[in-house]
């Protein structure tokens, strides 16, 4: 059974968000964080997956915390509207699940996930191919790639 996803990386200021359906990408943006509070009533998703936060004995600063604030706000406004609850993923989770280890990168996680995805678009990463071809994964840059990540290793994980 399918389940609609909507998966969030979040900031200080701005956050990745990520539609995720049945292995496709219906919708996917970076915007500020006071828009995308704004718009979740909107999303049509069965269950929204927020990266958290962890500790691993570094000291922190301010933009963590602020980090923070928006991930409950943003889980504020999910459950109030969807009655849901939300499923926190955590950094060490994704790396876990894609890339089998803990001490993984953004470059890893990335490739990771250009490996499951299809060669059918044009240039150099088929996956995400190029304006003329585009593959599956075609527009997908920056943040996008972890709430990717998070979209994948929820649905992978915690929702069977």
């Amino acid at each position: 059974m399918s389940k609609r996803i909507l998966a969030i990386d979040p900031g200080t200021e701005q956050s990745a968000y990520m539609c995720y359906y049945d292995k496709e990408l219906v919708e996917f943006a970076i915007v500020d964080n006071e828009t995308l509070r704004h718009i979740i009533p909107q999303f049509t998703a069965d269950y929204c997956a927020i990266e958290m936060v962890a500790h691993y004995g570094m000291a922190v600063g301010k933009e963590v915390f602020e980090t923070c604030v928006w991930i409950g706000r943003f889980a504020e406004k999910w459950e109030s509207v969807h009655k849901e609850k939300t499923i926190f993923i955590y950094r060490k989770e994704v790396t876990m699940h894609l890339c089998h280890s803990a001490r993984a990168k953004d470059p890893n996680v990335r490739q990771a996930i250009l490996d499951m995805f299809p060669c059918t678009g044009g240039g150099k990463t088929p996956q995400k191919g190029t304006k003329k071809q585009p593959g599956p994964l075609y527009g997908i840059s920056k943040h996008i790639w972890s709430a990717l990540g998070v979209a994948i290793t929820c649905e992978e994980t915690k929702l069977g």
